[in-house]
């Protein structure tokens, strides 16, 4: 999966400590709901296990790696995977200088493309809070529709925060 930009890849043992950095930057915990960081040997028995088959885990994690250098920037997740109703989560996290540069777009098309043609999903879909209007801008341009309001969802150091509900479904999946 790639564009002129990126491509994406299965995450290698060689990914530890870009996901180490990735993982305990507090400034994503709301989103990925963490509340603590998370170690290298955590993780590393995460990639010893990330090859796994998507149907058995429930989730996918892929590696956005800029075509240039093959420097890695970002991840795209398939998460809480529901084979029977052919939907998933997803998420995108990129580190911070790579924010704003188009790439969390060209890793969405790409996501969504595997999603619709090879995993053959009925629908995906994501939460955004509504102090993200980067994200919002992103998922409503790849054409996910808002579908709800949970109201004081995340609890920030400033106080809750709204998150709103997207979905794509796609028309051609049956």
């Amino acid at each position: 999966m790639h564009t002129a930009r990126i491509f994406l890849r299965a995450p290698e043992p060689s990914d530890l400590e870009f996901l180490y950095q990735l993982e305990n930057d507090a400034e994503l915990w709301p989103v990925s709901l963490s509340v603590a960081p998370l170690s290298r040997d955590v993780l590393r028995q995460y990639l010893e296990n990330a090859a796994a088959d998507i149907y058995a885990t429930r989730q996918l994690r892929l590696m956005v790696c800029v075509q240039e250098n093959a420097q890695v920037v970002g991840t795209v997740d398939l998460f809480d995977f529901e084979p029977l109703h052919r939907r998933a989560g997803v998420g995108i996290a990129l580190q911070q200088d790579a924010r704003g540069q188009g790439y969390g777009a060209e890793a969405l098309h790409l996501l969504l493309a595997y999603a619709a043609q090879t995993l053959q999903l009925h629908q995906l879909y994501c939460t955004v809070a509504i102090n993200n209007p980067r994200s919002m801008y992103l998922f409503e341009s790849a054409g996910f529709q808002k579908v709800g309001t949970r109201k004081d969802w995340l609890r920030t150091p400033y106080g809750w925060v709204d998150v709103l509900e997207y979905q794509k479904v796609f028309t051609s999946a049956k």
